[in-house]
């Protein structure tokens, strides 16, 4: 099934059990909870899926195990983050086998790349594949930025067709819009700025917290998409301490803590991430017990 590269794309955690191996029937558990939910696809391993820890063998048995379990209801996207332009073609090639409907495609993992190679690294990965590709920019935590004039030259080979715009700066979507119009479709990758882009034009929104609250998630796009702001900004209101988690290094306890207790997840990470200390895990499960205590009717 391939992304229409418009509405909730849930960056996935990856669920653990507490001796650090891969939790597959939590994983079922979670998919079916965000397909209901009316997400619009998955996206697998990426930084939020703790991808960093994670072998390209454990990845591609999370894609094939994903796949199997979610058989064409919406499309799987498998996240690309890799050092080495070698592996990453390969882990690809791997990735189209293994059944992934589309591609979500980091810049060079570890080495800040000038702008050349950049849009060399992005166009040999473009060029190596039929799978759709969303782009990931994100200059912020990565220190390397997209220009418009870089996706000009990208957006000539067909398989690039989105980006996630996680530049922190939702002004950025007006400009992606005003060059490309459709042919570049705009997902945004920050929690917390997410209703101001899908104000502005955004296609969509890459989300963290929605692996703990997809119903609240999937009504803000709804309600977005048919103008009734109000409706949308009351509930991101009330949603925006526990977004706020999403923009934190420790974003990945963090929302896990948010799964579990929203009865959607556990809370277990992998090495080198480690449990919160007690006065960090009193301060975290404050606000999500008064988020759920909050929580709107929908």
């Amino acid at each position: 099934m391939k992304p229409a590269w418009k509405g909730i794309y849930p960056a996935l955690t990856t669920p653990f059990l507490p001796n650090e191996t891969l939790d597959l029937p939590t994983l079922d558990l979670k998919v079916e909870v965000q397909i209901r939910s009316g997400c619009h696809g998955l996206i697998l391993a990426g930084s939020l899926g703790e991808a960093s820890t994670l072998s390209a063998d454990e990845k591609i048995d999370l894609l094939t195990h994903v796949v199997g379990k979610v058989d064409g209801r919406v499309p799987v996207i498998m996240n690309v983050a890799e050092s080495r332009l070698a592996d990453a073609l390969t882990f690809v090639r791997s990735a189209k086998l293994a059944g992934a409907d589309g591609l979500m495609v980091l810049p060079p993992m570890r080495y800040r790349a000038d702008q050349d190679e950049v849009s060399i690294w992005f166009s040999a990965i473009a060029h190596e594949t039929d799978l759709p590709i969303l782009l990931y920019n994100n200059p912020v935590d990565y220190g390397i930025g997209l220009s418009i004039h870089q996706l000009e030259a990208l957006l000539r080979i067909p398989t690039v067709q989105a980006i996630k715009e996680s530049t922190r700066d939702v002004t950025q979507v007006v400009r992606l819009k005003n060059a490309f119009g459709d042919r570049l479709r705009v997902l945004c990758g920050v929690d917390t700025l997410a209703l101001e882009s899908l104000m502005l034009g955004a296609d969509g929104w890459v989300a963290g917290l929605v692996n703990a609250f997809p119903d609240e998630t999937v009504a803000i796009y709804q309600l977005a998409q048919h103008g009734d702001f109000a409706a949308a900004r009351s509930i991101y209101r009330w949603f925006m301490p526990l977004l706020e988690l999403d923009i934190h290094p420790k974003l990945v306890q963090y929302i896990k803590l948010a799964e579990g207790a929203a009865g959607k997840g556990t809370p277990f990470v992998r090495s080198p991430r480690q449990p919160l200390e007690e006065e960090e895990l009193a301060m975290v499960m404050k606000i999500i017990h008064e988020g759920l205590a909050k929580r709107p009717v929908l």
